[in-house]
């Protein structure tokens, strides 16, 4: 029999701090409101017909299922922030490239997947935008193949 490795988390201490305040929220608060809904619930009498009572248990079931979740992430996190320099684009850097030929410039901070949030800037390091540009430097102009079609980019700046 093997020893199971466990899945290592890329991600920085921000987004570490972002899932132990989940963490305790859910465990402080949300745990307890749906253990309370559970007990109101088989106040009302019958289980077998009591759509307050099975609602409750799936949220309950969730709730546990996430709390888990989370307890594994920040137990195996690992953190990415202040690594090498910044002439290379790698795992905790913010990278900002103009498209071409359009001149759009977007800007991107390159996290682990536990954290990513496209909306807010932040993208896993397994999307094809990171892939194409992890290991990349300051000026390198780099083809990005995206699921929308090709990007062609100039990398600006690394921080």
């Amino acid at each position: 029999m093997g020893v199971s490795i466990e899945k290592q988390y890329p991600m920085t201490v921000a987004g570490k701090q972002k899932l132990q305040d989940e963490l305790n929220h859910l465990i402080t608060v949300k745990r307890k409101e749906v253990v309370e809904r559970i007990k109101i619930a088989r106040s009302f009498g019958d289980l077998s017909e009591n759509s307050e009572y099975d609602s409750a248990k799936e949220d309950q079931a969730f709730v546990e299922g996430r709390i888990s979740t989370l307890e594994s992430m920040i137990r195996n996190a690992v953190i990415i922030e202040g690594e090498g320099n910044n002439d290379i684009v790698s795992l905790g850097k913010t990278v900002t490239f103009v498209e071409i030929p359009d001149g759009d410039e977007e800007t991107y901070t390159i996290v682990g997947s536990a954290e990513a949030d496209p909306l807010e800037g932040l993208i896993s390091n397994d999307s094809p935008i990171a892939k194409g540009l992890i290991g990349k430097t300051t000026g390198d102009r780099v083809k990005i193949l995206t699921p929308g079609g090709e990007m062609d980019v100039e990398i600006k700046t690394i921080s």
